[in-house]
């Protein structure tokens, strides 16, 4: 469909096919004045090794369990999971058998909570670390995803970044949530790429990606075996999306090849980030890719494993978008459309950083 308004200028809708649902673009509310919240904008002194900070290593966390000496990654269970693993807590609960009224059902929820410590160093982000070092992140990702896939349906591998984002530590980490429940998301996106599948015989993102891939007008970075992209239908100001340029339905699928220019390419959008607004830029991020569980023996090749990056900054270091009033009431809307923000984040250097003003891309 053709359309003679000037995107970057007019109010507009644009459909979200892995949500079945749309977003409203507003593209001239970024010259509105602001007299709102405005976050405090600094770049913290962090310490490499703080004794008080319970992700360092050889440091006694809340539990009185003490880290181990590590060097590289470290993954332990949550000292306050939002699941628990264990069995007898249900004894007397029938999963199979929510409560009989449809106003208020109930069914236990199970699951294992981990921490994933990225590096011993306090005062690294991924950005500022090797590739070798992130390389060996996604390793663990893939090592705790096929510990946990076996026994839960779903395992969240995710990373919340920046105060802003209600990270509680500065210590480079992430979680994993695995749980015996496919998540809403999780469901939404399932149901709608299967149902492109069946429609149209090919996978929604691949087919999403080959044409973006041809227009280039959303594209942020790209490498040999990977793409980063602002998707046509964000909803964050900067938000992008990471997907293998090949059919993958889950993480463990990866060689090592795209597990390195993944590596790669995850280092160059993250020092753009960086660079955008002068800080540690702050996002929540995570993988999704097809259930596991009892779904490892279904086939699931309407499935195409991809990378979200969801930052909440607008306008600058100080000023976040606010999802409220009619975001949380009616339907997403966004101040700035998804190629002005690729542009923005296109024409950033992906090698040398902020803070370290030399090339950081041997690193």
């Amino acid at each position: 469909m053709s359309c003679s308004l000037n995107l970057d200028e007019f109010p507009h809708t644009r459909y979200n096919p892995l949500k079945d649902e749309w977003v409203l673009v507003s593209p001239h509310r970024t010259k509105r004045p602001w007299k709102g919240q405005v976050e405090e904008s600094k770049n913290p002194n962090r310490v490499r090794f703080d004794p008080s900070n319970p992700l360092c290593p050889n440091v006694i966390r809340p539990n009185g369990q003490t880290n181990p000496d590590y060097k590289e990654t470290f993954v332990f269970d949550n000292d306050f999971p939002a699941l628990f693993e264990y069995d007898d807590l249900l004894q007397d609960c029938d999963s199979s058998d929510p409560i009989h009224n449809d106003l208020f059902k109930v069914q236990p929820a199970k699951g294992s909570c981990k921490v994933m410590c990225f590096h011993p160093y306090s005062d690294l982000t991924l950005p500022t670390m090797k590739i070798t070092d992130i390389m060996n992140v996604i390793k663990k990702w893939i090592e705790m995803y096929q510990e946990l896939s076996s026994r839960y349906t779903w395992v969240q591998i995710f990373e919340n970044k920046g105060e802003i984002m209600g990270c509680s530590n500065p210590h480079p980490h992430c979680q994993l949530w695995a749980s015996n429940f496919v998540p809403n998301e999780i469901n939404r996106e399932d149901k709608n790429q299967s149902i492109f599948y069946k429609k149209h015989g090919k996978v929604m993102l691949m087919e999403y990606l080959n044409r973006e891939l041809k227009s280039k007008e959303r594209i942020v970075l790209e490498n040999e075996h990977w793409v980063v992209l602002v998707p046509y239908w964000a909803v964050w100001p900067y938000e992008t999306m990471m997907l293998p340029k090949r059919h993958v339905t889950r993480i463990d699928q990866l060689s090592e090849i795209e597990i390195e220019d993944l590596a790669k390419i995850m280092k160059k959008l993250l020092i753009k980030y960086d660079n955008l607004f002068k800080c540690s830029f702050p996002y929540t991020m995570g993988f999704h890719f097809a259930p596991c569980g009892k779904f490892l023996n279904e086939p699931q090749d309407h499935w195409q494993l991809f990378a979200s990056y969801l930052p909440p900054l607008l306008r600058s270091s100080s000023v976040k978008k606010f999802m409220v009033g009619y975001e949380m009431l009616a339907q997403p809307q966004r101040d700035l459309t998804a190629e002005k923000a690729a542009k923005q984040l296109r024409e950033l250097s992906d090698t040398n950083h902020y803070l370290i003003h030399s090339d950081t891309s041997d690193y």
